[in-house]
C-alpha cells in the first residue's frame, strides 16, 4: 500500500498516516505543554489551565477568570520512494477557561480536538489514475471540576461531548470513472479522572507534585458505512451501514507524571502515557478498509522544563523560557510497520505589560515514520501561539 506524499488540510496540516483508524490523536496539551515535551500530568498553578489533569483546577486564583486559546502553524516535508512533499497549513487548536467556584473547587470548561484525518495522494494505476482524500476529526466539548479535599491532595474528572466526523474518499478515473467512501459520524460522551499530590521540600520553597489520570475503555457511539458510486450506472450505493456500538472502542488510558519546582523559578517534569489500543475493538469495512489493519498499543515519553528568573523583577526576569522533548509509538500498524514520532520543542511566555494576561509562543519540530518498513518519512515544523487571558473578573473596585 502505498500512501502518497502530499498532504491537504483545510485547517492545520497532518499526514497520509491519518487514513488509518480515527486519525491523529490528540494529547490535549496546550501551548505552554506544547513546548515542554507535551508533559502536564503533574503540572499545576493558579494562572494556567491543565486540561490533561483536572485534579488541577483546584489550583485557582480567586479573583481571575482565565481563557486561553492556542493557534497552531505547521510546516511538513515529506519523502516517499525518493519523492519529496511540501504543505503548510494553519488553524485554531483549542479554547478553554477556568475559574474558581468556592475554597478548594475550581471548573474548567472548552473545546479540544481529539483526532485529526487529513491527507490527499494520487497515481497511476492500469489504465487510468486514482486519487485518495480524506478530512474531518472528532472534536470534545467539556466540562471538568477540580477539588482539594485536604491539602495538598486534589481530584477532578472532565466530562465530554465527543462529536465529529471523517470522510476517506477514493476516486478511480480509467474507461469510467467511479469513487468509494468510508464515512463515520461519532455522538458519544467520553469520561477522564485525575489526582495530584504535592509535597512542600526544603524549608517550603520546592515542590514535589506526582499526578494520574485515567480514562476508562468504552464503546463508541455512531454511525460507519461506506458509498460507492459508478459513472456507467449513475448510482450511488450505501454499503455497511451499522451502528458503533460494541463495534467499534476507546481504550482504557492511563497517564502517569511527576514534576519538581526548585525556588519556585526552576520547573522539571516526566510524564508517561499508556493507551490500550491492541485490544480495542475496530470493524473494518468491507471493500473499503484492509482487513491488515491493526492496532497496537500505544505509549508516550515526554520531559519538559521551565524557568522564570523572577515573576516580580524585570520584564526579562518574568519571561518563562521552556524546553521538552518526548518520543511517542503510536497505535496504528499496517503490514507490520509500526507508527512512531520523536520531537524536540523551546518555547518562551511573555507576559504582557500591566497586565497578568500572558503570550506563549512556541516552536516544535517532529520527525514521523513508520518502522521497519518506512513508508513515508516525515519532518513538522510547527509554531504554536497561545494566549493566556487573565481577567480580574471578581474584583471590586473601590468607590471613592
Amino acid at each position: 500500500m502505498a500512501l502518497g506524499c502530499g498532504v491537504a488540510q483545510a485547517q492545520i496540516v497532518t499526514t497520509p498516516y491519518s487514513k488509518m483508524g480515527y486519525g491523529m490523536l490528540s494529547d490535549n496539551v496546550s501551548s505552554i505543554q506544547r513546548s515542554m515535551g507535551g508533559v502536564g500530568y503533574a503540572m499545576k498553578g493558579g494562572r494556567i489551565i491543565n486540561v490533561m489533569n483536572p485534579a488541577s483546577y483546584a489550583d485557582v486564583d480567586s479573583l481571575t477568570f482565565l481563557w486561553d486559546v492556542g493557534i497552531d502553524l505547521s510546516n511538513l516535508w515529506s519523502k516517499e520512494d525518493g519523492k519529496k512533499g511540501y504543505n503548510f497549513g494553519a488553524g485554531l487548536d483549542y479554547l478553554t477557561g477556568h475559574f474558581k467556584v468556592a475554597k478548594g473547587l475550581g471548573a474548567s470548561f472548552g473545546l479540544l480536538p481529539y483526532s485529526s484525518v487529513g491527507y490527499s495522494y494520487g497515481g497511476s494505476i492500469t489504465g487510468g489514475k486514482d486519487m485518495r482524500t480524506g478530512n474531518g476529526g472528532l472534536n470534545q466539548l467539556f466540562l471538568g471540576v477540580g477539588y482539594q479535599p485536604i491539602k495538598n491532595l486534589s481530584v477532578g474528572f472532565n466530562v465530554a461531548y465527543l462529536f465529529g466526523s471523517t470522510l476517506n474518499t477514493t476516486l478511480i478515473s480509467a474507461s469510467s470513472s467511479s469513487y468509494f467512501t468510508r464515512n463515520m459520524k461519532v455522538r458519544d460522551w467520553n469520561l477522564s479522572l485525575g489526582v495530584q499530590y504535592s509535597m512542600p521540600m526544603v524549608h517550603n520553597r520546592d515542590l514535589l507534585t506526582v499526578g494520574a489520570t485515567f480514562q476508562p475503555k468504552k464503546s463508541f457511539h455512531g454511525h460507519t458505512w461506506g458509498t460507492a458510486f459508478d459513472s456507467q450506472d449513475s448510482k450511488v450505493d450505501t454499503i455497511g451501514y451499522t451502528s458503533m456500538s460494541g463495534k467499534y472502542e476507546q481504550p482504557f488510558s492511563l497517564g502517569l507524571g511527576v514534576s519538581y519546582t526548585m525556588d519556585r523559578r526552576l520547573t522539571v517534569e516526566a510524564d508517561y502515557t499508556y493507551q490500550n489500543w491492541k485490544k480495542a475493538k475496530y470493524q473494518p469495512i468491507a471493500g473499503f478498509e484492509s482487513d491488515d489493519l491493526q492496532f497496537n498499543d500505544r505509549w508516550k515519553l515526554g520531559l519538559g522544563v521551565q524557568y522564570t528568573p523572577n515573576k516580580r523583577g524585570s520584564y526579562l526576569g518574568a519571561m518563562s523560557f521552556r524546553a521538552g522533548a518526548f518520543f511517542n509509538h503510536d497505535y496504528m500498524v499496517y503490514d507490520g510497520s509500526k507508527l512512531r514520532d520523536y520531537g524536540f520543542s523551546v518555547g518562551v511566555g511573555l507576559p504582557a505589560p500591566n497586565s497578568k494576561t500572558t503570550v506563549n509562543l512556541g516552536v516544535e519540530w517532529r520527525h514521523r515514520e513508520a518502522t521497519p518498513t518506512p513508508l513515508i518519512s516525515e519532518n513538522y515544523l510547527n509554531i504554536t501561539l497561545g494566549v493566556n487571558f487573565n481577567e480580574l473578573w471578581f474584583w471590586k473596585s473601590r468607590i471613592r
